[in-house]
Protein backbone atom coordinates (compact mmCIF):
# COMPACT_ATOMS: atom_id res chain seq x y z
CA UNK A 1 0.00 0.00 0.00
CA UNK A 2 1.17 3.58 -0.79
CA UNK A 3 2.09 5.91 2.00
CA UNK A 4 0.96 9.25 1.71
CA UNK A 5 2.11 12.70 3.17
CA UNK A 6 -0.34 15.74 3.87
CA UNK A 7 0.75 18.98 3.44
CA UNK A 8 -0.85 22.59 3.80
CA UNK A 9 0.42 24.52 0.91
CA UNK A 10 -0.26 28.13 3.10
CA UNK A 11 -0.11 29.78 5.81
CA UNK A 12 -1.22 26.69 7.79
CA UNK A 13 -4.79 26.56 9.20
CA UNK A 14 -5.65 24.51 6.43
CA UNK A 15 -7.92 22.09 7.70
CA UNK A 16 -5.36 18.89 7.16
CA UNK A 17 -6.34 17.82 10.49
CA UNK A 18 -10.11 16.89 9.03
CA UNK A 19 -8.44 15.17 5.63
CA UNK A 20 -5.98 13.15 7.73
CA UNK A 21 -9.05 12.26 9.76
CA UNK A 22 -11.04 11.09 7.33
CA UNK A 23 -7.93 9.28 5.66
CA UNK A 24 -6.23 7.37 8.96
CA UNK A 25 -9.24 4.57 8.07
CA UNK A 26 -6.65 3.13 5.10
CA UNK A 27 -3.52 3.35 7.25
CA UNK A 28 -1.79 1.60 9.87
CA UNK A 29 0.48 4.69 10.52
CA UNK A 30 0.08 8.27 11.36
CA UNK A 31 3.23 10.52 11.67
CA UNK A 32 3.37 14.16 13.19
CA UNK A 33 7.25 14.91 11.98
CA UNK A 34 7.85 18.25 12.96
CA UNK A 35 6.38 21.99 14.32
CA UNK A 36 5.41 21.85 18.17
CA UNK A 37 2.29 22.71 20.16
CA UNK A 38 2.54 25.86 18.12
CA UNK A 39 0.03 23.57 15.79
CA UNK A 40 -3.58 23.19 16.11
CA UNK A 41 -5.92 20.90 14.19
CA UNK A 42 -9.35 20.67 14.68
CA UNK A 43 -11.02 17.62 14.14
CA UNK A 44 -15.40 17.22 13.82
CA UNK A 45 -16.62 13.69 14.52
CA UNK A 46 -20.54 14.14 14.62
CA UNK A 47 -21.30 16.84 17.43
CA UNK A 48 -17.88 16.40 18.46
CA UNK A 49 -15.39 18.82 18.29
CA UNK A 50 -11.80 17.79 18.98
CA UNK A 51 -8.46 20.35 19.03
CA UNK A 52 -5.11 18.38 18.76
CA UNK A 53 -1.63 20.47 19.32
CA UNK A 54 0.98 17.67 19.32
CA UNK A 55 -0.62 14.22 19.19
CA UNK A 56 -1.43 13.25 15.39
CA UNK A 57 -4.98 13.56 13.90
CA UNK A 58 -5.09 10.29 13.60
CA UNK A 59 -5.94 9.38 17.00
CA UNK A 60 -9.38 8.76 16.48
CA UNK A 61 -9.12 5.79 14.60
CA UNK A 62 -8.42 2.87 17.10
CA UNK A 63 -6.56 0.91 14.54
CA UNK A 64 -4.21 3.09 13.98
CA UNK A 65 -0.73 3.85 15.76
CA UNK A 66 0.15 7.67 16.26
CA UNK A 67 3.46 8.64 15.95
CA UNK A 68 5.30 12.08 17.01
CA UNK A 69 8.54 11.76 15.62
CA UNK A 70 12.00 13.58 16.30
CA UNK A 71 11.54 16.67 14.68
CA UNK A 72 8.48 17.55 16.44
CA UNK A 73 9.61 19.62 19.96
CA UNK A 74 7.48 18.61 22.75
CA UNK A 75 5.50 20.69 25.90
CA UNK A 76 5.36 17.71 28.10
CA UNK A 77 2.55 19.49 30.17
CA UNK A 78 0.22 20.41 27.34
CA UNK A 79 0.95 16.94 25.72
CA UNK A 80 -0.20 15.20 28.99
CA UNK A 81 -3.45 17.66 29.09
CA UNK A 82 -4.28 16.61 25.52
CA UNK A 83 -3.64 13.22 26.20
CA UNK A 84 -5.85 13.80 29.66
CA UNK A 85 -8.70 15.78 27.45
CA UNK A 86 -9.13 13.08 24.92
CA UNK A 87 -8.80 9.77 27.41
CA UNK A 88 -11.90 11.74 29.52
CA UNK A 89 -13.40 11.54 26.37
CA UNK A 90 -13.01 7.78 25.76
CA UNK A 91 -10.05 8.02 23.19
CA UNK A 92 -7.58 5.44 23.95
CA UNK A 93 -4.34 7.70 24.05
CA UNK A 94 -1.71 5.35 25.54
CA UNK A 95 -2.04 2.15 23.19
CA UNK A 96 -1.71 4.23 20.36
CA UNK A 97 0.72 7.10 20.98
CA UNK A 98 4.48 6.67 20.18
CA UNK A 99 7.25 9.44 21.26
CA UNK A 100 10.12 9.47 20.07
CA UNK A 101 12.88 9.31 22.27
CA UNK A 102 14.58 11.64 20.05
CA UNK A 103 12.41 14.67 20.07
CA UNK A 104 13.51 18.08 21.57
CA UNK A 105 12.22 18.93 24.85
CA UNK A 106 10.22 22.87 25.62
CA UNK A 107 11.58 24.06 28.72
CA UNK A 108 10.35 26.97 31.18
CA UNK A 109 13.46 28.51 29.95
CA UNK A 110 12.79 28.20 26.24
CA UNK A 111 9.25 29.83 27.14
CA UNK A 112 11.01 32.97 29.00
CA UNK A 113 13.54 33.18 26.02
CA UNK A 114 10.58 33.50 23.67
CA UNK A 115 9.28 36.33 25.74
CA UNK A 116 12.24 38.64 25.99
CA UNK A 117 13.41 37.97 22.08
CA UNK A 118 9.69 39.09 20.67
CA UNK A 119 8.85 42.37 22.94
CA UNK A 120 8.43 44.42 19.97
CA UNK A 121 7.82 48.25 20.42
CA UNK A 122 4.51 50.29 20.17
CA UNK A 123 3.48 49.55 16.14
CA UNK A 124 6.42 47.34 15.58
CA UNK A 125 5.47 44.20 13.49
CA UNK A 126 5.34 40.76 15.55
CA UNK A 127 6.55 37.64 13.64
CA UNK A 128 3.72 35.79 14.62
CA UNK A 129 5.23 33.21 17.51
CA UNK A 130 2.47 32.01 19.77
CA UNK A 131 5.34 32.45 22.88
CA UNK A 132 5.01 28.82 23.73
CA UNK A 133 8.92 28.36 23.25
CA UNK A 134 9.22 26.42 19.87
CA UNK A 135 11.51 28.63 18.14
CA UNK A 136 13.98 28.80 21.13
CA UNK A 137 13.47 25.05 21.30
CA UNK A 138 14.59 24.62 18.28
CA UNK A 139 17.77 27.14 18.28
CA UNK A 140 18.77 24.84 21.06
CA UNK A 141 18.26 22.07 19.29
CA UNK A 142 20.79 23.35 16.29
CA UNK A 143 22.92 24.84 19.22
CA UNK A 144 23.35 21.15 20.73
CA UNK A 145 24.93 22.16 23.99
CA UNK A 146 21.99 23.49 26.35
CA UNK A 147 19.26 21.08 24.51
CA UNK A 148 17.07 17.81 26.45
CA UNK A 149 15.73 15.60 24.49
CA UNK A 150 12.68 13.25 25.53
CA UNK A 151 14.27 10.47 26.10
CA UNK A 152 16.79 12.00 28.53
CA UNK A 153 13.98 12.99 30.65
CA UNK A 154 14.41 9.01 31.87
CA UNK A 155 18.46 9.19 31.98
CA UNK A 156 20.43 9.30 35.27
CA UNK A 157 22.06 12.20 34.13
CA UNK A 158 19.16 14.32 33.93
CA UNK A 159 19.47 16.53 37.15
CA UNK A 160 22.51 17.15 36.72
CA UNK A 161 21.43 18.25 32.87
CA UNK A 162 19.32 20.71 34.51
CA UNK A 163 21.18 22.21 37.15
CA UNK A 164 23.75 23.23 34.24
CA UNK A 165 21.69 24.49 32.10
CA UNK A 166 19.56 26.29 34.33
CA UNK A 167 22.83 28.23 35.54
CA UNK A 168 23.67 29.10 31.86
CA UNK A 169 19.92 30.30 30.90
CA UNK A 170 19.32 32.33 34.13
CA UNK A 171 23.05 34.37 33.26
CA UNK A 172 22.26 34.71 29.43
CA UNK A 173 18.32 35.68 29.52
CA UNK A 174 19.21 37.95 32.28
CA UNK A 175 21.72 40.10 29.86
CA UNK A 176 18.52 40.61 27.91
CA UNK A 177 15.71 40.77 30.73
CA UNK A 178 13.98 44.02 32.16
CA UNK A 179 13.35 41.95 35.18
CA UNK A 180 14.88 38.78 36.93
CA UNK A 181 14.87 35.71 35.54
CA UNK A 182 13.52 33.13 37.82
CA UNK A 183 14.65 29.19 36.80
CA UNK A 184 14.02 27.05 39.83
CA UNK A 185 16.09 23.94 39.16
CA UNK A 186 14.82 22.00 41.92
CA UNK A 187 11.28 22.44 40.55
CA UNK A 188 12.02 22.05 36.95
CA UNK A 189 13.65 18.36 37.51
CA UNK A 190 10.69 17.67 39.85
CA UNK A 191 8.05 18.64 37.32
CA UNK A 192 9.67 17.73 34.29
CA UNK A 193 11.08 13.86 35.74
CA UNK A 194 7.43 13.16 37.01
CA UNK A 195 5.73 14.15 33.58
CA UNK A 196 8.56 11.93 32.30
CA UNK A 197 7.61 8.98 34.04
CA UNK A 198 4.21 9.10 33.15
CA UNK A 199 4.80 9.46 29.31
CA UNK A 200 7.97 6.48 29.53
CA UNK A 201 5.79 4.10 28.52
CA UNK A 202 5.49 5.86 25.46
CA UNK A 203 8.63 7.17 24.68
CA UNK A 204 11.03 5.07 22.65
CA UNK A 205 13.32 4.83 18.92
CA UNK A 206 10.49 5.53 16.47
CA UNK A 207 12.93 5.79 13.85
CA UNK A 208 13.61 2.08 14.40
CA UNK A 209 10.10 1.66 14.56
CA UNK A 210 8.93 3.48 11.69
CA UNK A 211 11.79 1.97 9.54
CA UNK A 212 10.90 -1.80 10.13
CA UNK A 213 7.33 -0.77 9.55
CA UNK A 214 7.89 0.63 6.32
CA UNK A 215 10.56 -2.40 5.18
CA UNK A 216 7.77 -4.46 6.24
CA UNK A 217 5.18 -2.59 3.82
CA UNK A 218 2.90 -1.59 6.39
CA UNK A 219 1.11 2.00 5.31
CA UNK A 220 1.85 5.42 6.86
CA UNK A 221 0.33 9.06 6.64
CA UNK A 222 2.47 11.55 7.60
CA UNK A 223 0.84 14.90 8.69
CA UNK A 224 2.92 18.17 8.66
CA UNK A 225 2.04 20.81 10.69
CA UNK A 226 1.63 24.77 9.92
CA UNK A 227 1.74 25.42 6.28
CA UNK A 228 4.83 25.72 3.44
CA UNK A 229 4.59 29.49 3.30
CA UNK A 230 5.76 29.57 7.16
CA UNK A 231 8.52 27.08 5.71
CA UNK A 232 11.93 28.28 7.95
CA UNK A 233 14.18 27.77 4.75
CA UNK A 234 11.21 28.57 2.08
CA UNK A 235 8.46 30.28 3.38
CA UNK A 236 7.57 34.30 4.08
CA UNK A 237 11.00 34.71 6.28
CA UNK A 238 11.13 35.91 8.63
CA UNK A 239 7.07 35.83 9.46
CA UNK A 240 7.69 31.58 9.75
CA UNK A 241 7.41 28.81 11.56
CA UNK A 242 11.08 27.36 13.24
CA UNK A 243 10.88 24.24 11.13
CA UNK A 244 10.51 22.63 7.56
CA UNK A 245 6.37 22.50 7.21
CA UNK A 246 7.05 22.09 3.84
CA UNK A 247 7.39 18.80 2.00
CA UNK A 248 10.88 19.03 2.31
CA UNK A 249 10.56 18.46 6.14
CA UNK A 250 9.17 14.77 5.75
CA UNK A 251 12.37 12.72 5.61
CA UNK A 252 14.56 14.89 8.37
CA UNK A 253 11.73 15.14 10.57
CA UNK A 254 9.97 11.46 10.54
CA UNK A 255 13.38 9.91 9.91
CA UNK A 256 12.24 7.96 6.89
CA UNK A 257 14.13 8.37 3.58
CA UNK A 258 12.34 9.87 0.57
CA UNK A 259 11.69 6.22 -1.56
CA UNK A 260 8.74 5.55 1.40
CA UNK A 261 6.79 8.42 0.52
CA UNK A 262 5.01 7.48 -2.52
CA UNK A 263 2.10 10.24 -2.92
CA UNK A 264 1.79 13.63 -1.47
CA UNK A 265 -1.43 15.51 -0.85
CA UNK A 266 -1.75 19.36 -0.64
CA UNK A 267 -3.97 21.05 1.52
CA UNK A 268 -5.63 24.40 0.74
CA UNK A 269 -8.55 26.43 1.59
CA UNK A 270 -10.95 27.92 -1.15
CA UNK A 271 -9.56 31.43 -0.17
CA UNK A 272 -6.20 32.50 1.90
CA UNK A 273 -5.26 33.51 5.84
CA UNK A 274 -2.78 33.98 7.72
CA UNK A 275 -1.89 34.80 11.79
CA UNK A 276 0.41 37.52 12.90
CA UNK A 277 2.35 39.55 10.97
CA UNK A 278 3.89 39.39 7.73
CA UNK A 279 3.03 40.06 4.33
CA UNK A 280 -0.26 38.74 2.81
CA UNK A 281 -0.61 40.18 -0.67
CA UNK A 282 -4.34 38.89 -1.49
CA UNK A 283 -5.28 40.38 2.01
CA UNK A 284 -8.73 41.95 2.35
CA UNK A 285 -8.94 44.22 5.33
CA UNK A 286 -12.69 45.40 4.51
CA UNK A 287 -16.11 43.79 4.65
CA UNK A 288 -15.40 40.89 2.29
CA UNK A 289 -12.69 39.77 4.75
CA UNK A 290 -14.46 39.69 7.76
CA UNK A 291 -17.48 38.19 5.77
CA UNK A 292 -14.96 35.37 5.08
CA UNK A 293 -13.69 35.30 8.92
CA UNK A 294 -17.18 35.21 10.11
CA UNK A 295 -18.48 32.32 7.80
CA UNK A 296 -15.34 30.20 8.09
CA UNK A 297 -15.08 30.97 12.27
CA UNK A 298 -11.60 31.99 11.25
CA UNK A 299 -10.13 31.95 14.59
CA UNK A 300 -6.88 30.49 15.47
CA UNK A 301 -7.04 27.16 17.52
CA UNK A 302 -3.85 27.73 19.79
CA UNK A 303 -4.39 31.40 19.86
CA UNK A 304 -7.91 32.62 19.18
CA UNK A 305 -6.26 35.46 17.24
CA UNK A 306 -8.37 36.53 14.39
CA UNK A 307 -6.92 35.42 11.16
CA UNK A 308 -6.19 37.41 8.40
CA UNK A 309 -8.39 36.43 5.71
CA UNK A 310 -8.41 37.35 1.31
CA UNK A 311 -8.69 35.91 -1.80
CA UNK A 312 -7.23 32.49 -3.07
CA UNK A 313 -3.78 33.15 -4.10
CA UNK A 314 -2.76 30.85 -7.01
CA UNK A 315 0.73 31.78 -7.17
CA UNK A 316 1.94 30.87 -4.06
CA UNK A 317 0.30 27.50 -3.59
CA UNK A 318 1.47 26.72 -7.61
CA UNK A 319 4.85 27.50 -5.65
CA UNK A 320 4.19 25.29 -2.31
CA UNK A 321 2.88 22.59 -4.45
CA UNK A 322 5.91 22.60 -6.79
CA UNK A 323 7.93 23.00 -3.95
CA UNK A 324 6.49 20.20 -1.94
CA UNK A 325 6.07 17.31 -4.09
CA UNK A 326 2.42 17.53 -4.57
CA UNK A 327 0.67 15.21 -6.58
CA UNK A 328 -3.03 16.05 -6.03
CA UNK A 329 -5.16 18.83 -4.44
CA UNK A 330 -7.76 18.85 -1.57
CA UNK A 331 -9.60 21.93 -1.63
CA UNK A 332 -10.99 22.62 2.07
CA UNK A 333 -14.12 25.38 2.86
CA UNK A 334 -15.75 25.64 -0.40
CA UNK A 335 -18.99 26.42 1.53
CA UNK A 336 -17.40 29.57 2.93
CA UNK A 337 -17.59 31.43 -0.37
CA UNK A 338 -21.17 30.35 -0.95
CA UNK A 339 -22.65 33.77 -0.10
CA UNK A 340 -20.74 36.11 -2.69
CA UNK A 341 -21.70 37.88 -6.39
CA UNK A 342 -17.95 37.43 -7.05
CA UNK A 343 -15.23 35.51 -6.06
CA UNK A 344 -11.64 36.88 -6.99
CA UNK A 345 -8.26 34.64 -7.81
CA UNK A 346 -5.04 36.02 -8.05
CA UNK A 347 -3.54 34.84 -10.81
CA UNK A 348 -0.22 36.51 -10.96
CA UNK A 349 1.75 39.63 -9.16
CA UNK A 350 3.04 42.77 -10.60
CA UNK A 351 5.94 44.48 -9.36
CA UNK A 352 8.13 47.55 -10.30
CA UNK A 353 5.54 47.93 -13.16
CA UNK A 354 6.45 44.35 -14.48
CA UNK A 355 4.28 40.90 -13.93
CA UNK A 356 5.70 38.22 -12.79
CA UNK A 357 4.52 34.86 -12.26
CA UNK A 358 7.18 33.19 -9.39
CA UNK A 359 6.42 33.86 -6.24
CA UNK A 360 9.58 36.16 -4.21
CA UNK A 361 12.19 35.06 -2.26
CA UNK A 362 12.58 38.17 -0.19
CA UNK A 363 9.79 39.33 2.38
CA UNK A 364 10.31 42.67 1.13
CA UNK A 365 9.85 42.24 -2.11
CA UNK A 366 6.29 40.15 -1.90
CA UNK A 367 5.39 43.64 0.57
CA UNK A 368 5.72 45.52 -2.89
CA UNK A 369 3.54 42.97 -4.96
CA UNK A 370 0.31 43.82 -6.42
CA UNK A 371 -2.22 41.06 -7.42
CA UNK A 372 -3.67 40.47 -10.86
CA UNK A 373 -6.73 39.50 -10.27
CA UNK A 374 -9.13 36.87 -12.38
CA UNK A 375 -12.87 37.05 -11.37
CA UNK A 376 -15.32 34.33 -11.50
CA UNK A 377 -18.63 34.04 -10.85
CA UNK A 378 -20.45 33.19 -7.77
CA UNK A 379 -22.76 30.50 -6.96
CA UNK A 380 -25.30 31.73 -4.11
CA UNK A 381 -26.31 28.40 -3.30
CA UNK A 382 -25.93 25.88 0.72
CA UNK A 383 -23.92 24.00 -0.60
CA UNK A 384 -23.12 21.90 3.20
CA UNK A 385 -25.74 19.36 2.15
CA UNK A 386 -23.90 18.39 -1.26
CA UNK A 387 -22.21 15.30 -1.28
CA UNK A 388 -21.28 14.49 -4.72
CA UNK A 389 -19.39 16.61 -7.51
CA UNK A 390 -22.15 16.07 -9.50
CA UNK A 391 -24.58 17.91 -7.55
CA UNK A 392 -22.33 20.66 -6.67
CA UNK A 393 -23.06 24.38 -8.35
CA UNK A 394 -21.68 24.85 -11.76
CA UNK A 395 -20.14 27.90 -11.18
CA UNK A 396 -18.49 26.12 -7.93
CA UNK A 397 -17.49 23.32 -10.06
CA UNK A 398 -15.80 26.12 -12.38
CA UNK A 399 -14.14 27.78 -9.63
CA UNK A 400 -12.23 24.90 -8.01
CA UNK A 401 -11.09 24.06 -12.05
CA UNK A 402 -9.98 27.02 -12.44
CA UNK A 403 -7.54 26.80 -9.09
CA UNK A 404 -6.77 23.32 -10.46
CA UNK A 405 -5.19 24.71 -13.88
CA UNK A 406 -3.79 27.69 -11.63
CA UNK A 407 -2.08 25.43 -9.87
CA UNK A 408 -1.08 22.75 -12.11
CA UNK A 409 -2.12 19.71 -10.27
CA UNK A 410 -5.79 17.66 -10.11
CA UNK A 411 -8.24 17.80 -7.24
CA UNK A 412 -8.94 14.99 -5.59
CA UNK A 413 -11.22 15.79 -2.59
CA UNK A 414 -13.29 18.82 -1.92
CA UNK A 415 -14.64 19.92 1.39
CA UNK A 416 -18.10 21.59 1.82
CA UNK A 417 -18.31 22.19 5.76
CA UNK A 418 -16.29 21.01 8.96
CA UNK A 419 -17.68 17.56 9.55
CA UNK A 420 -16.69 14.10 8.20
CA UNK A 421 -19.67 13.75 6.07
CA UNK A 422 -19.25 16.92 4.74
CA UNK A 423 -16.92 16.14 2.15
CA UNK A 424 -16.83 15.20 -1.66
CA UNK A 425 -14.30 12.71 -2.55
CA UNK A 426 -13.77 13.16 -6.60
CA UNK A 427 -14.22 9.54 -8.04
CA UNK A 428 -12.64 10.97 -11.36
CA UNK A 429 -10.35 13.58 -10.13
CA UNK A 430 -10.97 17.44 -11.53
CA UNK A 431 -8.12 17.48 -13.89
CA UNK A 432 -5.86 20.08 -14.63
CA UNK A 433 -6.94 21.34 -18.47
Amino acid sequence: MSNLCVIGLQWGDEAKGKLVDLLTERFQIVVRYQGGANAGHTVVAGSETYKLHLIPSGILNPQATNVVAPGVVVHPATLLREIHGLEERGVDVAGHLRLSERAHVVLPWHVEEDRIANETEPGEESIGTTLRGIGPCYRDKVGRRYALRLGDLLRDDFEERVHQICKFKKRYLSEFSEYPVELDADQIIRDYGTMGQELSAMIGDTNTFLLDAAESGQSILFEGAQGALLDVDHGTFPYVTSSNSSGVGVCSGSGLPPRFIHQVIGVAKCYSTRVGGGPFPTEQDNETGEHIRQLGKEFGTTTGRPRRCGWFDAVAVRYTARLSGVDRLSMMMLDVLSELDEIRICVAYEIDGRQIDDFPSHVEDLRKVRPVYETLPGWQTDITGVRSLEDLPANAVAYVQRISQLVGRPVEVISVGPDRTQTIFCNEMLSVV
